[in-house]
């Protein structure tokens, strides 16, 4: 079952007899998953699973729905203004569709943001954090993807809520593409909206005050902004360069719809003949690169455009004759003051100093 034919299949947009079968054999298997996930949150907060506490504050930047958020360009702003005020991050992460113990795609990239920040990629998030405090001067832990990863004590989760796909098609894995009950939004420190430039106000307050119903905490509202074009030789353009140039796309990333919908602001928007879509964290092998190339030089395309967590694992300025290019992005959060705040709030929370741990 490929990526696109499983969310055709969740959302409900793939209708036939066999879809129905299909839909209605995940629906049998969600209940299941639920009792997990329930089961498991309930040990954690009676106490039956041990929580391990670090030395020094950690925070998270998770969500409750998989992938397609924004975690990596969240976990590089959070980095950088962490480091504007004094502190000395590390990040750790699980390292998620890596291979053979390498690099995954989101710390290449995250190498690439944050220069000289430790990076420890391990399943074991406690044995990570370990290895990340003894081996490095680190007095912050940035968690990538920690929401769920409830071994590790926080003392901030920061959660985020794609406006695209807030819920997840409404539905628990594997059903849909929530990873836990909405009611869990209950232990967030604050929950940061992404993606508002792409929805109605009218949608972004429904959103907001369906929030307001699971969780009681600050909710922040931002968007990712697209700032240049970059290749794999850190050669840079600008997004007028490719001005009349016939474009094609393919992404390998958790929400590509959000990201056509990036290269339709900046006026490189591609027909659907024109995108191809890989699962989340795809590594492409040579015979798909080969029929990426084929593909996009019979639609004619002068240039070709991925995001940057596809770029570095493909790392390379073109493909046969055909450039190619990714979109930078950075997180912008709405309001100056919601971002000053956050910060704050990160610096201030009480617990956030050295402490009792490994």
């Amino acid at each position: 079952m490929t990526a696109s034919f499983f969310i055709d299949l969740i959302s409900g947009s793939k209708k036939s007899p066999l879809a129905n079968l299909l839909r209605g054999g995940l629906t049998l298997a969600e209940p299941f998953y639920g009792c997990g996930s329930g089961l498991r949150n309930i040990l954690f907060d009676r106490g039956l699973k041990r929580i391990h506490s670090a030395a020094v504050p950690v925070i998270s930047v998770g969500n409750i729905t998989t992938g397609g958020t924004g975690k990596t360009p969240t976990v590089a702003w959070l980095v950088k203004r962490l480091q504007e005020s004094g502190a000395k991050p590390g990040i750790l992460s699980r390292g998620y569709q890596s291979l053979d113990g390498e690099a995954n795609d989101e710390k290449l990239l995250l190498n690439q943001l944050c220069p000289g920040v430790p990076h420890i990629q391990n399943r074991d998030r406690i044995a990570g954090a370990k290895t990340l405090l003894t081996n490095n001067d680190c007095d912050v832990i940035v968690l990538d993807d920690g929401f769920q990863h409830r071994r590790l004590h926080r003392d901030y989760d920061l959660v985020l809520i794609d406006n695209l796909n807030p819920w997840g098609y409404n539905h628990l894995l594997p059903r849909g593409l929530l990873r836990e009950s909405l009611r869990n939004l209950k232990r967030a420190s604050a929950i940061l909206i992404t993606r508002c430039d792409q929805v109605s106000e009218a949608r972004l307050e429904e959103i907001k005050q369906q929030l307001k119903s699971h969780a009681d905490c600050p909710v922040i509202t931002s968007k990712f902004t697209p700032t240049q074009l970059v290749n794999a030789s850190g050669d840079q353009a600008k997004f007028d360069d490719l001005n009349g140039k016939r474009t094609c796309s393919f992404a390998g990333i958790g929400n590509p719809g959000g990201f056509r919908r990036t290269l339709a602001s900046i006026g490189l928007a591609v027909s659907d003949e024109r995108f191809k879509v890989f699962p989340d964290h795809h590594h492409f092998t040579k015979s798909e690169l080969q029929d990426i190339e084929q593909w996009a030089a019979g639609q004619y395309a002068e240039t070709l455009i991925v995001t940057r967590k596809d770029l570095v694992k493909l790392n390379t300025d073109r493909l046969g004759a055909i450039p190619l290019w990714a979109v930078d992005i950075e997180l912008a959060i709405d309001d100056n003051n919601q971002s000053a705040k956050l910060i704050s709030d990160l610096n201030q929370k009480p617990g956030f100093s050295k402490k009792p741990g490994f």
